[in-house]
């Protein structure tokens, strides 16, 4: 899953914890890569208890990481983030796919 910001795509981590966070976007879970981290509109959903933006979204549920409220997350949004897969994803994986099966 790509940075919801930039785009850019998580390489193999080095041991340790990852640099990317987690957050929720119009119901919907979201990785950020460590750069867009630093800029402070990051436009994500925001906890309706404590306002904290520590959310994580799964099984229809939201749930804050801040003060461990949870809620349904609204069906309408999902269905309106559907989230596309980022240009040129789909030539990368048949790339990827040719090298690892040995074909030309």
């Amino acid at each position: 899953m790509p940075c919801y910001r930039c785009g850019a795509r998580q390489t193999d981590p080095v041991r340790g914890a990852s640099p990317w966070q987690r957050g929720v976007r119009k119901e919907t879970q979201v990785l950020i890569c460590p750069d867009c981290q630093r800029l402070h509109d990051l436009d994500l959903d925001s906890c309706s208890t404590c306002g904290s933006a520590a959310l994580i979204c799964r099984l229809g549920e939201v749930e804050c990481r801040s003060c461990g409220a949870v809620r349904m997350a609204r069906s309408d949004a999902l269905t309106a983030s559907s989230v596309a897969p980022p240009p040129g994803l789909s030539a990368e994986v048949e790339a990827a796919l040719n090298r690892v099966l040995g074909r030309a």
